[in-house]
Protein backbone atom coordinates (compact mmCIF):
# COMPACT_ATOMS: atom_id res chain seq x y z
CA UNK A 1 0.00 0.00 0.00
CA UNK A 2 3.06 2.15 0.83
CA UNK A 3 4.42 1.84 -2.30
CA UNK A 4 1.09 2.53 -4.14
CA UNK A 5 0.94 5.59 -2.72
CA UNK A 6 4.44 6.70 -3.48
CA UNK A 7 3.66 6.03 -6.97
CA UNK A 8 0.57 8.03 -6.87
CA UNK A 9 2.49 11.01 -5.72
CA UNK A 10 5.57 10.49 -7.69
CA UNK A 11 2.94 10.53 -10.89
CA UNK A 12 1.17 13.81 -9.33
CA UNK A 13 4.41 15.57 -8.85
CA UNK A 14 5.10 14.37 -12.52
CA UNK A 15 1.78 15.84 -13.97
CA UNK A 16 2.24 18.48 -11.96
CA UNK A 17 5.86 19.72 -13.85
CA UNK A 18 4.46 18.57 -17.29
CA UNK A 19 1.35 20.70 -16.62
CA UNK A 20 3.47 23.74 -15.79
CA UNK A 21 5.97 23.03 -18.87
CA UNK A 22 3.40 22.54 -21.03
CA UNK A 23 1.27 25.88 -20.18
CA UNK A 24 5.37 27.81 -20.37
CA UNK A 25 5.51 26.40 -23.83
CA UNK A 26 1.77 27.08 -24.93
CA UNK A 27 2.71 30.61 -23.57
CA UNK A 28 5.45 31.74 -25.50
CA UNK A 29 3.93 29.61 -28.61
CA UNK A 30 1.17 32.77 -28.13
CA UNK A 31 3.77 34.91 -27.18
CA UNK A 32 5.48 34.55 -30.94
CA UNK A 33 2.15 34.47 -32.29
CA UNK A 34 1.30 37.78 -30.99
CA UNK A 35 4.58 39.96 -31.54
CA UNK A 36 6.47 38.50 -34.41
CA UNK A 37 5.03 39.95 -37.94
CA UNK A 38 4.32 36.16 -39.48
CA UNK A 39 2.12 38.02 -43.15
CA UNK A 40 5.61 37.22 -44.69
CA UNK A 41 4.85 33.12 -45.24
CA UNK A 42 5.41 31.67 -48.92
CA UNK A 43 1.85 29.68 -48.47
CA UNK A 44 0.43 33.14 -47.71
CA UNK A 45 1.61 34.60 -50.62
CA UNK A 46 0.59 31.59 -52.46
CA UNK A 47 -3.48 31.61 -50.96
CA UNK A 48 -3.04 35.90 -52.86
CA UNK A 49 -1.92 34.01 -56.24
CA UNK A 50 -4.61 31.59 -56.35
CA UNK A 51 -6.90 34.76 -55.41
CA UNK A 52 -6.22 36.33 -58.18
CA UNK A 53 -6.04 33.62 -60.30
CA UNK A 54 -2.31 33.16 -60.50
CA UNK A 55 -0.04 29.74 -59.94
CA UNK A 56 2.96 32.20 -59.54
CA UNK A 57 3.90 34.68 -56.99
CA UNK A 58 4.86 38.35 -57.71
CA UNK A 59 7.86 38.04 -55.00
CA UNK A 60 9.23 35.37 -52.83
CA UNK A 61 8.71 36.16 -48.68
CA UNK A 62 11.02 33.10 -47.81
CA UNK A 63 13.81 31.04 -49.58
CA UNK A 64 13.53 28.13 -51.64
CA UNK A 65 11.48 29.46 -54.20
CA UNK A 66 11.47 28.35 -57.88
CA UNK A 67 12.53 30.87 -60.55
CA UNK A 68 11.45 30.17 -64.33
CA UNK A 69 10.88 31.70 -67.72
CA UNK A 70 10.89 34.88 -65.24
CA UNK A 71 8.54 33.66 -62.68
CA UNK A 72 8.72 32.83 -59.30
CA UNK A 73 6.62 29.93 -58.02
CA UNK A 74 6.41 28.30 -54.34
CA UNK A 75 7.69 24.58 -54.64
CA UNK A 76 5.65 23.13 -52.21
CA UNK A 77 2.63 21.40 -52.87
CA UNK A 78 -0.97 23.61 -52.89
CA UNK A 79 -3.28 22.60 -49.92
CA UNK A 80 -1.38 24.60 -47.05
CA UNK A 81 -2.01 27.27 -49.24
CA UNK A 82 -5.78 26.59 -50.06
CA UNK A 83 -6.51 26.23 -46.25
CA UNK A 84 -4.97 29.80 -46.09
CA UNK A 85 -6.81 31.74 -48.42
CA UNK A 86 -9.73 32.87 -46.76
CA UNK A 87 -7.80 34.52 -44.21
CA UNK A 88 -5.35 36.03 -47.03
CA UNK A 89 -9.00 36.75 -48.74
CA UNK A 90 -10.33 38.62 -45.19
CA UNK A 91 -7.34 40.20 -44.14
CA UNK A 92 -5.17 40.44 -47.05
CA UNK A 93 -1.44 39.79 -48.14
CA UNK A 94 0.84 40.68 -46.01
CA UNK A 95 -1.80 41.91 -43.78
CA UNK A 96 -2.95 38.62 -42.63
CA UNK A 97 -0.29 38.22 -39.77
CA UNK A 98 -2.11 35.05 -37.83
CA UNK A 99 -0.09 31.63 -39.40
CA UNK A 100 0.67 30.80 -35.78
CA UNK A 101 -2.69 31.29 -34.89
CA UNK A 102 -3.53 29.16 -37.54
CA UNK A 103 -1.22 26.50 -36.80
CA UNK A 104 -2.27 26.45 -33.15
CA UNK A 105 -5.67 25.64 -34.33
CA UNK A 106 -4.62 23.11 -36.76
CA UNK A 107 -2.65 21.50 -34.20
CA UNK A 108 -5.80 21.61 -31.55
CA UNK A 109 -7.85 19.46 -34.32
CA UNK A 110 -5.33 17.04 -34.14
CA UNK A 111 -5.06 16.68 -30.98
CA UNK A 112 -8.58 15.96 -30.86
CA UNK A 113 -8.23 13.32 -33.41
CA UNK A 114 -5.64 11.64 -31.37
CA UNK A 115 -8.37 11.99 -28.34
CA UNK A 116 -10.68 9.92 -30.22
CA UNK A 117 -7.69 7.80 -31.52
CA UNK A 118 -6.91 6.86 -28.30
CA UNK A 119 -10.50 6.57 -27.09
CA UNK A 120 -10.70 4.05 -29.96
CA UNK A 121 -8.02 1.94 -29.18
CA UNK A 122 -9.00 1.46 -25.34
CA UNK A 123 -6.38 3.46 -23.75
CA UNK A 124 -6.91 4.19 -20.19
CA UNK A 125 -7.39 7.43 -19.80
CA UNK A 126 -4.88 8.39 -17.72
CA UNK A 127 -2.21 6.88 -20.29
CA UNK A 128 -4.18 8.95 -23.22
CA UNK A 129 -3.55 12.23 -21.13
CA UNK A 130 0.06 11.63 -20.86
CA UNK A 131 0.39 10.61 -24.67
CA UNK A 132 -1.81 14.10 -25.94
CA UNK A 133 0.66 15.91 -23.64
CA UNK A 134 3.21 14.27 -25.43
CA UNK A 135 2.13 14.66 -28.88
CA UNK A 136 1.74 18.33 -28.08
CA UNK A 137 4.60 19.21 -26.00
CA UNK A 138 7.36 16.31 -26.57
CA UNK A 139 7.29 15.74 -30.23
CA UNK A 140 7.85 17.81 -33.49
CA UNK A 141 4.70 19.32 -33.56
CA UNK A 142 5.13 21.57 -30.68
CA UNK A 143 8.21 23.54 -32.73
CA UNK A 144 6.48 23.44 -35.77
CA UNK A 145 3.67 24.75 -34.78
CA UNK A 146 5.79 27.22 -32.52
CA UNK A 147 7.12 28.24 -36.03
CA UNK A 148 4.40 28.02 -38.17
CA UNK A 149 4.78 31.78 -39.32
CA UNK A 150 7.23 29.61 -42.05
CA UNK A 151 6.34 28.20 -44.73
CA UNK A 152 7.81 24.87 -44.02
CA UNK A 153 6.67 24.47 -40.53
CA UNK A 154 2.98 25.76 -41.31
CA UNK A 155 2.81 23.13 -44.26
CA UNK A 156 3.97 20.47 -42.03
CA UNK A 157 1.03 21.38 -39.02
CA UNK A 158 -1.93 21.13 -42.08
CA UNK A 159 -0.33 17.22 -43.07
CA UNK A 160 -0.06 16.40 -39.55
CA UNK A 161 -3.64 17.27 -39.57
CA UNK A 162 -4.48 15.42 -42.42
CA UNK A 163 -2.52 12.42 -42.06
CA UNK A 164 -4.30 12.23 -38.16
CA UNK A 165 -7.41 12.88 -39.61
CA UNK A 166 -6.67 9.12 -41.58
CA UNK A 167 -6.00 7.47 -38.88
CA UNK A 168 -8.77 8.47 -37.21
CA UNK A 169 -11.08 8.15 -40.05
CA UNK A 170 -9.72 4.43 -40.38
CA UNK A 171 -9.57 3.47 -36.80
CA UNK A 172 -12.72 5.42 -35.29
CA UNK A 173 -14.69 4.77 -38.51
CA UNK A 174 -13.76 1.77 -40.28
CA UNK A 175 -14.00 4.10 -43.31
CA UNK A 176 -10.95 2.98 -45.88
CA UNK A 177 -12.50 6.10 -48.46
CA UNK A 178 -12.85 8.77 -45.68
CA UNK A 179 -9.28 7.73 -45.26
CA UNK A 180 -8.31 7.95 -48.97
CA UNK A 181 -9.52 11.49 -48.98
CA UNK A 182 -7.35 12.95 -45.93
CA UNK A 183 -4.47 10.68 -47.30
CA UNK A 184 -5.00 12.65 -50.85
CA UNK A 185 -5.54 15.60 -49.19
CA UNK A 186 -2.12 14.92 -46.74
CA UNK A 187 -0.28 14.32 -50.15
CA UNK A 188 -0.80 17.50 -51.28
CA UNK A 189 0.98 18.79 -48.08
CA UNK A 190 3.74 16.27 -47.48
CA UNK A 191 4.55 13.96 -50.35
CA UNK A 192 5.66 10.95 -48.25
CA UNK A 193 1.92 10.34 -46.48
CA UNK A 194 1.53 8.41 -50.29
CA UNK A 195 2.74 5.87 -48.73
CA UNK A 196 0.14 5.55 -45.87
CA UNK A 197 -2.94 3.45 -47.56
CA UNK A 198 -0.71 0.46 -47.07
CA UNK A 199 -1.09 0.58 -42.82
CA UNK A 200 -4.75 2.14 -43.17
CA UNK A 201 -6.02 -0.92 -45.16
CA UNK A 202 -4.56 -3.02 -42.65
CA UNK A 203 -6.22 -1.14 -39.63
CA UNK A 204 -9.48 -1.44 -41.31
CA UNK A 205 -8.94 -5.14 -42.18
CA UNK A 206 -11.23 -7.51 -39.28
CA UNK A 207 -9.53 -9.07 -36.61
CA UNK A 208 -11.14 -12.32 -36.35
CA UNK A 209 -10.79 -13.28 -40.40
CA UNK A 210 -7.76 -15.05 -42.04
CA UNK A 211 -5.84 -12.50 -44.24
CA UNK A 212 -7.23 -13.34 -47.98
CA UNK A 213 -11.22 -13.33 -46.70
CA UNK A 214 -10.56 -9.98 -45.47
CA UNK A 215 -8.79 -8.65 -48.16
CA UNK A 216 -11.64 -10.10 -50.56
CA UNK A 217 -13.99 -8.36 -48.11
CA UNK A 218 -12.67 -4.96 -48.74
CA UNK A 219 -11.97 -4.68 -52.60
CA UNK A 220 -15.19 -2.50 -52.76
CA UNK A 221 -13.88 0.17 -50.12
CA UNK A 222 -10.21 -0.31 -51.26
CA UNK A 223 -11.21 1.07 -54.59
CA UNK A 224 -13.64 3.33 -53.33
CA UNK A 225 -10.36 4.97 -51.43
CA UNK A 226 -8.74 4.89 -54.11
CA UNK A 227 -10.60 7.81 -56.13
CA UNK A 228 -9.80 11.26 -54.09
CA UNK A 229 -5.98 9.58 -53.33
CA UNK A 230 -5.97 9.34 -57.58
CA UNK A 231 -7.39 12.52 -57.94
CA UNK A 232 -4.51 14.03 -55.55
CA UNK A 233 -1.83 12.51 -58.01
CA UNK A 234 -3.78 14.29 -60.59
CA UNK A 235 -3.59 17.50 -59.37
CA UNK A 236 -0.22 17.31 -57.85
CA UNK A 237 0.82 16.13 -61.71
CA UNK A 238 -1.32 18.89 -63.19
CA UNK A 239 -0.13 21.75 -60.85
CA UNK A 240 3.71 20.63 -61.48
CA UNK A 241 3.05 20.55 -65.57
CA UNK A 242 1.08 23.77 -65.49
CA UNK A 243 3.88 25.43 -63.62
CA UNK A 244 7.12 23.73 -65.15
CA UNK A 245 5.99 21.67 -68.46
CA UNK A 246 6.68 18.78 -66.75
CA UNK A 247 3.92 16.43 -64.34
CA UNK A 248 7.40 15.14 -62.70
CA UNK A 249 8.79 18.22 -62.21
CA UNK A 250 8.25 20.12 -58.73
CA UNK A 251 10.74 23.14 -58.94
CA UNK A 252 13.42 22.22 -56.86
CA UNK A 253 15.29 21.92 -60.31
CA UNK A 254 14.78 25.94 -60.45
CA UNK A 255 15.57 27.15 -56.81
CA UNK A 256 16.88 30.73 -56.68
CA UNK A 257 18.08 31.53 -53.66
CA UNK A 258 20.62 34.35 -54.26
CA UNK A 259 23.33 35.03 -52.25
CA UNK A 260 22.63 32.09 -49.79
CA UNK A 261 25.68 30.31 -48.86
CA UNK A 262 23.98 27.50 -46.19
CA UNK A 263 25.00 23.91 -45.88
CA UNK A 264 21.71 23.12 -47.02
CA UNK A 265 22.26 25.61 -49.85
CA UNK A 266 25.51 23.69 -50.82
CA UNK A 267 24.33 20.43 -50.47
CA UNK A 268 21.31 21.16 -52.78
CA UNK A 269 23.57 22.75 -55.41
CA UNK A 270 26.80 21.00 -55.17
CA UNK A 271 25.74 17.30 -54.32
CA UNK A 272 22.13 17.02 -55.55
CA UNK A 273 18.65 16.54 -53.00
CA UNK A 274 19.64 12.84 -52.60
CA UNK A 275 22.82 11.42 -51.79
CA UNK A 276 24.04 8.36 -49.76
CA UNK A 277 26.62 11.61 -48.46
CA UNK A 278 23.94 12.59 -46.22
CA UNK A 279 23.65 9.00 -44.56
CA UNK A 280 26.06 9.30 -41.83
CA UNK A 281 24.57 12.81 -40.64
CA UNK A 282 20.91 11.97 -40.86
CA UNK A 283 21.45 9.18 -38.87
CA UNK A 284 23.38 9.91 -36.31
CA UNK A 285 20.70 13.00 -35.70
CA UNK A 286 17.87 10.75 -35.85
CA UNK A 287 19.32 8.05 -33.20
CA UNK A 288 22.18 9.74 -31.55
CA UNK A 289 23.20 13.59 -31.53
CA UNK A 290 21.93 14.89 -28.38
CA UNK A 291 21.35 18.73 -27.14
CA UNK A 292 24.02 20.44 -28.38
CA UNK A 293 24.98 24.24 -26.86
CA UNK A 294 27.91 26.07 -28.03
CA UNK A 295 29.87 27.81 -25.71
CA UNK A 296 32.55 30.51 -26.68
CA UNK A 297 35.15 33.19 -25.45
CA UNK A 298 38.13 33.09 -24.03
CA UNK A 299 36.88 31.03 -21.07
CA UNK A 300 33.98 28.69 -22.86
CA UNK A 301 31.68 30.40 -20.70
CA UNK A 302 29.39 32.34 -23.04
CA UNK A 303 26.50 31.04 -24.39
CA UNK A 304 26.93 31.57 -28.26
CA UNK A 305 24.50 29.01 -30.17
CA UNK A 306 22.80 26.09 -30.17
CA UNK A 307 22.76 23.07 -32.71
CA UNK A 308 19.99 23.68 -35.16
CA UNK A 309 20.36 20.66 -37.45
CA UNK A 310 18.06 18.75 -34.44
CA UNK A 311 18.23 16.61 -31.53
CA UNK A 312 18.06 12.84 -31.72
CA UNK A 313 14.39 11.61 -31.39
CA UNK A 314 15.34 9.04 -28.39
CA UNK A 315 16.84 11.70 -26.84
CA UNK A 316 13.92 14.95 -27.18
CA UNK A 317 11.24 12.33 -27.06
CA UNK A 318 12.10 9.35 -25.16
CA UNK A 319 8.62 8.16 -24.35
CA UNK A 320 8.80 6.60 -27.71
CA UNK A 321 11.15 3.73 -27.00
CA UNK A 322 8.21 2.29 -25.54
CA UNK A 323 6.82 1.51 -28.93
CA UNK A 324 9.07 -1.26 -28.42
CA UNK A 325 6.84 -3.31 -26.62
CA UNK A 326 3.91 -2.80 -29.62
CA UNK A 327 1.94 -5.76 -30.00
CA UNK A 328 3.06 -7.48 -32.92
CA UNK A 329 0.78 -8.34 -35.54
CA UNK A 330 0.24 -8.10 -39.30
CA UNK A 331 -0.86 -4.12 -38.48
CA UNK A 332 2.61 -3.77 -36.65
CA UNK A 333 4.26 -5.17 -39.74
CA UNK A 334 2.32 -2.78 -42.31
CA UNK A 335 3.11 -0.14 -40.02
CA UNK A 336 6.81 -1.59 -39.70
CA UNK A 337 7.08 -1.22 -43.45
CA UNK A 338 5.59 2.15 -43.84
CA UNK A 339 8.29 3.39 -41.39
CA UNK A 340 10.93 2.24 -42.69
CA UNK A 341 10.16 3.17 -46.44
CA UNK A 342 9.51 6.99 -45.13
CA UNK A 343 12.66 7.01 -42.71
CA UNK A 344 14.78 5.02 -44.95
CA UNK A 345 14.26 7.67 -48.05
CA UNK A 346 14.68 10.93 -45.49
CA UNK A 347 18.13 9.52 -44.12
CA UNK A 348 19.07 10.00 -47.96
CA UNK A 349 17.41 13.00 -48.29
CA UNK A 350 19.89 16.62 -48.56
CA UNK A 351 17.96 17.75 -45.50
CA UNK A 352 16.48 16.68 -41.81
CA UNK A 353 14.91 19.47 -41.02
CA UNK A 354 17.39 22.26 -40.78
CA UNK A 355 15.99 24.59 -38.51
CA UNK A 356 14.55 22.79 -35.48
CA UNK A 357 14.75 23.56 -31.42
CA UNK A 358 14.25 19.94 -30.92
CA UNK A 359 14.07 15.95 -33.06
CA UNK A 360 13.94 16.28 -36.41
CA UNK A 361 10.24 17.58 -37.92
CA UNK A 362 10.19 15.49 -41.30
CA UNK A 363 9.34 12.44 -38.43
CA UNK A 364 6.12 14.03 -38.31
CA UNK A 365 5.78 12.33 -41.59
CA UNK A 366 5.85 8.58 -39.73
CA UNK A 367 5.68 9.19 -36.01
CA UNK A 368 1.70 8.96 -36.29
CA UNK A 369 1.75 5.20 -37.25
CA UNK A 370 4.55 4.54 -34.33
CA UNK A 371 2.10 6.14 -31.97
CA UNK A 372 -0.66 3.97 -33.42
CA UNK A 373 1.63 0.67 -32.83
CA UNK A 374 2.33 2.28 -29.15
CA UNK A 375 -1.37 2.32 -28.34
CA UNK A 376 -3.12 -0.40 -29.78
CA UNK A 377 -3.17 -4.00 -27.43
CA UNK A 378 -2.48 -4.00 -23.41
CA UNK A 379 0.36 -1.47 -21.89
CA UNK A 380 3.09 -3.59 -20.11
CA UNK A 381 4.54 -2.72 -16.98
CA UNK A 382 6.71 -0.36 -19.05
CA UNK A 383 4.66 1.95 -19.16
CA UNK A 384 4.96 2.82 -16.18
CA UNK A 385 7.30 5.14 -17.27
CA UNK A 386 5.22 7.38 -19.91
CA UNK A 387 5.28 9.98 -17.15
CA UNK A 388 8.65 10.34 -16.39
CA UNK A 389 10.20 10.06 -20.42
CA UNK A 390 7.04 12.28 -21.67
CA UNK A 391 7.67 15.04 -18.85
CA UNK A 392 11.50 14.93 -19.60
CA UNK A 393 10.78 15.61 -23.32
CA UNK A 394 8.64 18.98 -22.07
CA UNK A 395 11.24 20.30 -20.05
CA UNK A 396 13.76 19.77 -22.43
CA UNK A 397 11.81 21.52 -25.05
CA UNK A 398 11.30 24.14 -22.31
CA UNK A 399 14.80 24.90 -21.34
CA UNK A 400 16.05 24.98 -24.99
CA UNK A 401 12.96 27.70 -25.78
CA UNK A 402 14.04 29.36 -22.74
CA UNK A 403 17.46 29.48 -23.60
CA UNK A 404 17.48 30.35 -27.18
CA UNK A 405 14.67 33.08 -26.06
CA UNK A 406 17.01 34.72 -23.49
CA UNK A 407 20.56 34.57 -24.58
CA UNK A 408 19.37 35.06 -28.38
CA UNK A 409 21.00 32.70 -30.25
Amino acid sequence: MTGIRFEARRDGLLAGLAALAGAALLGFLLLRAGLRDAGLNSHGALADAFLHGRLWVETCPEIDCALFEGRTYVIFPPVPAVIAMPFVALFGFPGFKGFVFLGLALSGLSLLAWRAIFRALGVERTDALWLLAAIAFASPLFQVTLRSDGVWFYAQTVGFLMISASLWAAICRGSLPLAGLFVGLAFLCRQMAIFYPLVLLFLCLPRDRPLGAGLLGLVRPVLLAGIPIAAALAVYFAYNAARFGNPLETGYAFIHNPDQTTFIWRRISETGLFSREYLLFNTLYLFLQGLHFEFGGPRLTTLTGFDKAGTALLVASPWVLLAVYAHLDRVSAAGAAVIAIIAGITLFYHSNGAEQIATQRYTLDWLPILWVLMARGNRPPAFAALPLLVTWGILSNLAVVVLLSVYKV
